[in-house]
């Protein structure tokens, strides 16, 4: 059997013995010529829109120009009919980065620190959660009880933080949104409830919490299933009087909230913006002109 770090000897072995084309290093201002990686280094830290893989492109300014447009792998060349081993390691190192995002958790010290109040959905632990999603879109009964004890009711605004499939970008961008909107709310003159966190939920979740609150907007922050490109990404789902069997197309969403995609703050100070105009419009989702 292969263990670990017999496993982790044989890729450095493999790294220190590539033709130096192949492992020059990558500059951080110029396209690397080659996929390359240094023992030890972060793969998944490695820019892909400044790679330059294909040797002697027809047209290198066209090739960087649209790499410049996407984190998708563009050219990422071959040996004979495999990846380049830098390709295959970086790939590998994504997918390990999108995993740890969907089974890990939420840290408890985190949510503690921050402040929120904390939620269950009907989930009892993770492995229930992504096998029974039906189970992740409602509150347990104790939830219930301590969101109608604990927080306001009947607030303009009820904010709740959903851990979704990506603990990872609750755990980066959550904290940053919110206290944008807040401060955007404030500046509008909109009060807002009291925050909690909802921990094995779904995008649903957020219409049991708001049977048990009965806001007028709710505001869930929402990790989203992680790909290979990042495990960072959040999304902000906004419904004005949302309530358990809401359709989708009552949802307004800004998606793709991550350092790579809309800011933090960028994307806290629209959903000021937006959830101003839907108690205005007394709408949202596809009956909100924005």
């Amino acid at each position: 059997m292969i263990t670990e770090d017999k496993l982790k000897n044989i890729i450095a072995e493999v790294l220190t013995t590539m033709d130096s084309s192949d492992a020059a290093p990558v500059a951080s201002d110029e396209p690397c010529a080659a996929a390359s990686c240094e023992v030890g280094e972060d793969l998944a830290a490695v820019d892909l829109r400044k790679q330059l893989l294909v040797p002697e492109p027809n047209n290198r300014e066209a090739y960087l120009k649209m790499k410049a447009t996407t984190p998708a792998r563009i050219g990422i060349w071959r040996t004979g009919p495999r990846y380049l081993t830098g390709s295959s390691l970086r790939f590998r190192a994504d997918h390990a980065v999108a995993q740890d995002a969907v089974f890990s958790n939420v840290c408890p010290d985190f949510i503690k620190e921050w402040g929120l109040l904390e939620l269950k959905t009907q989930c009892a632990d993770k492995d229930e959660y992504l096998t029974r999603p039906d189970l992740g879109r409602k509150l347990d009964d104790e939830s219930i009880a301590k969101a109608k004890a604990e927080c306001k009711m009947n607030p303009t605004v009820q904010f709740v933080v959903i851990d979704g499939l990506s603990s990872t970008a609750i755990e980066t961008n959550a904290k940053d949104t919110m206290a944008a909107a807040l401060q955007g709310l404030k500046n509008h003159g909109i009060e807002t409830g009291t925050p909690f966190f909802i921990r094995y939920a779904r995008v649903p979740s957020m219409d049991s919490a708001s049977e048990a609150t009965q806001p007028q907007v709710t505001v869930a922050l929402v990790g989203e299933r992680p790909g290979l490109a990042t495990g960072e990404s959040m999304s902000a789902y906004m419904v004005y009087q949302c309530r358990e069997g809401i359709s989708e197309s009552k949802r307004t969403i800004i998606s793709n909230i991550h350092k790579g995609g809309t800011p933090a703050v960028e994307a806290g100070a629209q959903i000021a913006d937006i959830v101003k105009k839907m108690l205005e419009q007394k709408a949202s989702g596809i009956d909100l002109q924005i």
